[in-house]
Parts: structure tokens; C-alpha cells; sequence
């Protein structure tokens, strides 16, 4: 995505897509286990969609969202209202990265976004250069190897792990990652891996999750089994996360 007609098609698609909204709340749920336990007072958000992080996690001294999207970074700020402590840049990371040189910061969130960018190393070139010695960064995207694309691998209705669905089409997503493939993308671009994981497990395609909660089958307290499922099925969620720290310079260290 790097024109204003491809975010706008990206933002129609999002907000058409049947069972993202779940997948976003399932993957909120885990951001927000995380921020809770790294306790971070700085928080950069990159890509906060139409749901900003800080509406649901208020534990923090400064609060900034990097968003490309027109009308995702305009209810962002109308969210924030007058909190003073929330900055919102409308722009693409590797374009923002100057104008935030002189923040600084605990946490850097690159949830469902590392698929998308067209150019990885530049994209990761820019988080690194916001980075200090102390922050983390937290990268999550969809799981290549997930329990639904197994199950479709082996009903023959895709040929690899790795192809793309129609769903990942419509959202502009031109690459899919598993845990190896991610975790050597960020060490290649100066990050060390300190964790990684997956989370809900999807046993099906975003239209047959949807299907399943217009006939009350696929309920609440099924979804909350999804979320839970993983401990037993490590490795098979729908999306996969690595936590990094950029590795210090020669000078640094």
C-alpha cells in the first residue's frame, strides 16, 4: 500500500470484511494482555485501523498512532478527543519516522500491518531508527501455518501454505509469514527475537467463521474456547507474534 487510492481501497475492504471485526477484537485482547504486562509509559501504535488502542488501555504518559488511512487517522483523533497526551500522524511509517526523531519510546506496536507494507526493510529500517536500547517492539500478522489453512491445504482447496487467499487479495496483503520466515525477516533488519508465539485459533475461512455466528452456532463463549485452544495447539493460531529489540550498534554496544 503506498498511494492514497490503494489505503482508501484497503480502508473500504477492511470495514467490508465479514469476520475481521472478531479477528481485531481477538487480536486487541492479546495486545492488551501485553501492554499489561510490560507496563510500557510510551506507546507508539502504527496502523490503529478504526478501533485506536488507547480508547481500551489508558495506563501510559504519551500516546502516539501513525495511520495512512484519511478517514481511520480522522477517527483517531476524533477518539482521542482533547487528551493531550495522544498524538495522532496521518502518514506511512517510512515517512513519519523524521517527524517523530525527537520522541521517545517503551513500546512500538506493528499489529496486522508487516503483510501489507510494500517494502519490508524500509518499513523496519524506519521502526529501528525510533527504537533506544530499552524499547520493544511487538509484530503480529497472519499465520501462514494456521489450524484453517491446514485444513484447507489438505481439503485440496489451496496448493501451498503460502498462497494467498481471495480475503488477503481484497485487503491488499501481498505476502503471508510463518513463525521462521518472520522471525528471520526482523533479524535481517537488526532485531533479536525475545518472543513468539500465536493466539485464537480459526478453524475455518473469515466467510465460514461468519456463516457459523449468523446461525448462533459460533458463539461467545465458543470464541473465548478459540482464544484458549491455542495453549493446546501451540503454533496453529490464526496469527503469529514476535517481540524484538533491535540489536545495539557497534558503537552503542
Amino acid at each position: 500500500m503506498n498511494s492514497l487510492r490503494d489505503i482508501e481501497d484497503y480502508q473500504r475492504a477492511y470495514e467490508a470484511s465479514d469476520f475481521e471485526p472478531v479477528q481485531a477484537r481477538m487480536r486487541k485482547r492479546m495486545l492488551l494482555a501485553l501492554l499489561a504486562r510490560w507496563r510500557p509509559a510510551r506507546v507508539l501504535e502504527v496502523g490503529c485501523g478504526n478501533d485506536a488502542l488507547f480508547r481500551h488501555h489508558d495506563a501510559f504518559e504519551r500516546f502516539c498512532v501513525v495511520e495512512p488511512g484519511q478517514a481511520f487517522a480522522a477517527m483517531a483523533r476524533e477518539q482521542a478527543g482533547s487528551d493531550a497526551r495522544i498524538r495522532v500522524v496521518q502518514a506511512f511509517m517510512e515517512d513519519a519516522a523524521e517527524r517523530l526523531a525527537d520522541e521517545r519510546f517503551d513500546c512500538i506496536l506493528l499489529s496486522g500491518l508487516l503483510h501489507e507494507v510494500p517494502d519490508c526493510h524500509r518499513f523496519l529500517a524506519a521502526v529501528a531508527a525510533l527504537c533506544g536500547p530499552a524499547t520493544r517492539v511487538h509484530v503480529n500478522v497472519p499465520n501462514a501455518r494456521s489450524l484453517h489453512r491446514l485444513l484447507a491445504l489438505e481439503m485440496g482447496l489451496i496448493g501451498g501454505l503460502h498462497e494467498l487467499s481471495a480475503n488477503q487479495r481484497s485487503l491488499q496483503q501481498p505476502r503471508t509469514f510463518d513463525i521462521d520466515s518472520l522471525s528471520a525477516l526482523c533479524s535481517d533488519n537488526g532485531f533479536k527475537v525475545t518472543e513468539s508465539g500465536s493466539y485464537f485459533v480459526k478453524p475455518f475461512t473469515h466467510r465460514q467463521m461468519a456463516q457459523l455466528q449468523d446461525i448462533g452456532l459460533m458463539d461467545e463463549r465458543m470464541l473465548d474456547g478459540l482464544y484458549g485452544l491455542e495453549r493446546h495447539l501451540p503454533g496453529l493460531g490464526s496469527e503469529i507474534y514476535v517481540n524484538l529489540q533491535r540489536v545495539p550498534s557497534t558503537k552503542e554496544a
